[in-house]
């Protein structure tokens, strides 16, 4: 099992390059900025904690996830960084994710503090423990962890800044010389099983004379399709990425990517990785080149260029010796030898073939996933071995495709490879398509021809939609036979079997493309569309012409009438003379960037769509005269448009639909159809199979959610929407209300409400009634409430409602600057506390984990004391920038029962009762807890920062 270790040192699974730990108040505004503004210059993608946090994310999981998720954590331990519990939970993590990965790093900055001092928690570090010892009194574990992080991060080498030593700016940019070096040394995946580098990658070296720093070395590596020239140059790019070099950079796939994104894109991502430079502006390749030359010179650089095919690539990236500093090697792979003579590339190493005995062992890995076969296998594996001709992209297909299976089966598939010349790879990777199941074929084919590249998710979306069915364990078969790969979430193909691929398609009709099942080449998609030649073989059509064209498909907009068994229709890019005058109702998938017409044709009725997008499009409504049912429970309709997204009322009167997810981008007004007189007002436009609402950039009023939305609004007393499960509300500048109340029901099923941007919102959920009346509503599932600047919103839960959250674990508020309360309970009268029955009050919030409020000037107290008894699972309140704060519980009046009794309190149960805030020394907030009332054990941090 050595083989596979060896492998997995190569992965790399990090989404952040630098994560940062500091005290807000001593180092945000001055050095901490400066460094993660120096760091996100150079291109190195850095964690700190005031960036915006996904949509949907809780604020404390997201912060460990970072943590877990960077190559690197830099610890700034500033004069009252060990004052803040946050800050030492933090580091603690930090250093227990280093525990047993030495892929990961730690760099202690000491900015203003001697390294003793945190060792041996001495000055600001002694009073500071002192502190929490006295606040912790029952945490001895968490204390001396934290004890035991100070002096295990001062012991590690890093970098102490002095007043006076040296200026700030040069500090930081021995610090970001570091993170780059360090960064840029991490290794590349190879592979599962590096078979055969052993002997190959010694020879390479010797040819690089590595070590030798008098001149630029660039070497060209050749081979056939398939024979490893990828692996090979991660593997020697892996070997050489320790030594001293000022830049780094692996230009994978530049034959594919110069195709799609044009040679400027690569120069960028060479400048961004080598010098550091973002955002960078190139016209065109030739003043790419400029720039490279300028930037470049007297770097000592590594640069690998992989799969080359043309000598304008090698011009624009690598185009002379005299561009690199003395010591910089260039390694170059392509298939084609021809193209290093003509760029005087003089070392040149063809890849060679495995052997026998590596090709065997390769074999053997990957159709038993183990270092040795079964004896009786010995003979068939042989066979094998011969005839996969020492290509390693073969022995995988095949050993994977044969995983699992008999020796008889085995017998028969060597039977196929005795018909095949010994030369022939694409034949020999046929075989391991024609093992397939039929519906594992088509999938194979839909994803060769059109998806290769694309996001994992969005294929599965697609060819889910596409199938009616779920296809996603083909995909897995199709990965697990390796067929193709998942590289950084998205599905690849090696090139010859994405050519196998297309060859299998293009031999359903050689000369005629409207005869076959799958478009995808734009020559053959225009020569269709302008003959209006489409037949009802054609299933997917995928339209994306190459960079830069600006070519006008003149059509007359009929040729789509002939495509009866069209499902998936996806033009990404192009100029249409006009829009189409006809769509096939039989469409599953319509995605068209730009569409052409103000509208979609009169007599489209796709009862069978599911995702239909048309961004950066000017149509002005989508009106299908019956509404798209969906194939499958959870699959989005997708309503991407930037003019008026128009729904007749009458679609709600289709029988039993299926739409699950609606979602609709940036158009300039949403809006049902008005209803006729005749016509009967219903309660939803979509099927109480919904689980996800997502309206952002749309001008909502009221009336859309009463009439949409119909949760409580009268006279409809029935459950819309009972698998609803998530609800986003953004920017809807009209909205002043979400949900208006008349009776007891809820959304059963509802577990996250985010609402962002919704200037003149007023309320969440508003009385119906104006009469003084208290309703009860409940949200037995509701989870996570998001709210985010509402700048009209003045208090979230109103005296009027009493709203049962059981399950609700996660309130974020944030950037609501006329926020006053959060709960709100008293009557308007007299100011007296709502006489509330005592179940209601018992399961308020009885699951509240986590309460962030961050930067709501007006809010005054947090709490009511009949709510926070209820507040039991109270572990994490986090309150930032509210300057206006002068309470946490307000206490003046305590609960009473229906009957008028003092409610008893019990304090065990109870996490924050009094906790005051007051305004300290130098303008600091501090907060001081009641002696009276203690903080039950499982309370973890209060955070306030006043920034």
């Amino acid at each position: 099992m050595a083989l596979r270790s060896c492998s997995s040192s190569f992965t790399n699974d990090y989404e952040y390059d630098v994560f940062l730990s500091f005290r807000g108040e001593d180092t945000r505004q001055g050095f901490t900025g400066h460094l993660y503004k120096a760091l996100d210059n150079r291109g190195i993608h850095t964690f700190i904690d005031d960036e915006k946090l996904k949509r949907g994310e809780q604020i404390t999981p997201s912060l460990v996830y970072a943590i877990q998720h960077s190559r690197i954590a830099i610890i700034i331990l500033s004069k009252h960084y060990a004052s803040s519990s946050f800050c030492l939970h933090e580091l603690a993590t930090i250093l227990d994710c280093l525990k047993g990965n030495e892929d990961r790093s730690v760099l202690p900055i000491f900015y203003k503090i001697d390294p003793s001092e945190v060792r041996h928690q001495k000055g600001s570090y002694e009073e500071a423990m002192d502190r929490h010892e006295e606040r912790f009194k029952a945490e001895k574990e968490m204390l001396q962890k934290w004890r035991n992080a100070l002096h295990q991060v001062a012991n590690l080498s890093g970098y102490h800044f002095k007043d006076g030593d040296e200026y700030e700016y040069k500090f930081i940019e021995k610090i970001v010389e570091q993170v780059t070096s360090m960064i840029n040394q991490t290794p590349l995946y190879v592979a599962d099983y590096p078979v055969g580098l052993e002997s190959q990658v010694p020879k390479v070296m010797k040819l690089l004379a590595a070590g030798c720093d008098d001149g630029v070395q660039m070497i060209g590596m050749h081979g056939m399709g398939g024979v490893g020239k990828s692996t090979l140059a991660r593997a020697v790019y892996n070997n050489l990425v320790v030594e001293n070099f000022n830049g780094w950079c692996f230009l994978k796939n530049v034959r594919e990517e110069s195709n799609k994104h044009g040679l400027p894109h690569l120069q960028r991502i060479l400048l961004s990785k080598v010098v550091g430079e973002k955002n960078i502006n190139l016209t065109c390749w030739e003043e790419g080149i400029s720039k490279l030359k300028s930037r470049l010179k007297g770097k000592k650089v590594l640069l690998v260029l992989d799969d080359v095919d043309k000598p304008e690539q090698l011009q624009a990236i690598a185009g002379g010796y005299d561009w690199f500093g003395p010591g910089s090697k260039i390694i170059i792979t392509t298939r084609d030898k021809q193209l290093l003579t003509l760029h005087e590339v003089t070392e040149i190493y063809e890849v060679e073939k495995l052997n026998n005995k590596d090709a065997l062992q390769l074999l053997t890995w990957k159709a038993f996933k183990k270092e040795k076969a079964d004896p009786s296998y010995e003979d068939i594996l042989n066979l094998v071995v011969k005839y996969a001709s020492g290509l390693p992209l073969a022995l995988e297909v095949i050993g994977s495709s044969l995983f699992g299976k008999s020796v008889e089966e085995w017998e028969s598939t060597i039977e196929q490879y005795k018909r095949i010349p010994k030369k022939e790879i694409l034949e020999i990777l046929k075989v391991s398509f024609h093992a397939l199941e039929e519906e594992e074929k088509n999938v194979f084919l839909d994803i060769a021809c059109c998806f290769n590249g694309y996001k994992l998710t969005e294929v599965e979306d697609i060819l889910c939609a596409h199938y009616g069915h779920n296809i996603k364990p083909h995909i897995s078969m199709l990965v697990e036979k390796s067929l193709m790969k998942l590289d950084y979430c998205r599905l690849t193909l090696h090139d010859l079997i994405e050519h196998m691929g297309k060859a299998i398609v293009r031999q359903e009709s050689s000369e005629e493309p409207e005869e076959r099942s799958r478009l995808w080449s734009w020559e053959d998609i225009i020569q269709v569309l302008e003959d209006s030649t489409g037949t009802s073989k054609i299933k997917i059509i995928c339209l994306d012409f190459p960079i830069f064209s600006k070519m006008m498909v003149k059509w007359d907009g009929k040729a789509f009438k002939k495509m009866q068994k069209l499902r998936t229709l996806i033009i990404k890019s192009g100029n249409f003379s006009k829009g189409p005058k006809y769509l096939p109702n039989s469409l599953r998938v319509l995605e068209w960037w730009g569409y052409p017409s103000h509208c979609l044709p009169s007599d489209f009725k796709p009862r069978r769509l599911v995702i239909c997008k048309l961004p950066k499009s000017n149509i002005k409504s989508y009106e299908f005269d019956v509404f798209p049912k969906a194939s499958l429970k959870k699959m989005p309709l997708s309503l991407h448009g930037y003019g008026i997204v128009q729904f007749p009322s009458s679609i709600s009167m289709m029988p039993e639909p299926e739409l699950s997810t609606i979602e609709a981008s940036h158009p300039k007004k949403r809006k049902r159809t008005q209803l006729e007189e005749d016509e009967e007002n219903v309660d939803s436009i979509v099927s109480s199979n919904v689980y996800g609402r997502s309206v952002p950039d749309c001008n909502l009023n009221d009336d859309f959610f009463a009439g949409q939305l119909n949760i409580f609004h009268a006279p409809f007393q029935n459950i819309c929407f009972p698998n609803l499960e998530r609800i986003r509300v953004i920017r809807c500048d009209k909205l002043k209300k979400i949900f208006s109340v008349t009776t007891t029901s809820s959304l059963p099923m509802l577990k996250s409400l985010s609402i962002e941007g919704c200037k003149n919102l007023e309320a969440i959920i508003s009385p119906y009634s104006a009469q003084h009346t208290t309703y009860e509503v409940s949200f037995p599932k509701l989870q996570i409430i998001e709210i985010e600047t509402c700048n009209k919103l003045k208090t979230i839960f109103s005296s009027a409602i009493v709203i049962c959250l059981p399950e609700l674990a996660t309130l974020n508020v944030v950037d609501c600057n006329e926020l006053e309360e959060i709960f709100s309970f008293d009557s308007e009268e007299g100011g007296e506390v709502e006489q509330i029955s005592k179940p209601a009050q018992q399961v308020f919030l009885p699951k509240i984990y986590y309460i962030i409020i961050k930067e709501c000037n007006k809010l005054k107290c947090i709490f009511p004391y009949s709510v926070a008894c209820q507040c039991s699972s109270l572990h994490f309140l986090i309150i930032e920038s509210c300057s206006q704060l002068e309470q946490i519980v307000k206490v003046e009046h305590k609960a009473t029962s229906e009957e008028g009794e003092e409610m008893a309190v019990d304090d065990n149960r109870v996490c924050l009762l009094s906790l005051q805030v007051r305004k300290g020394y130098d303008g600091v907030a501090i907060g001081l807890v009641s002696e009276a009332l203690l903080l039950p054990d499982q309370f973890l941090l209060i955070q306030l920062l006043f920034v």
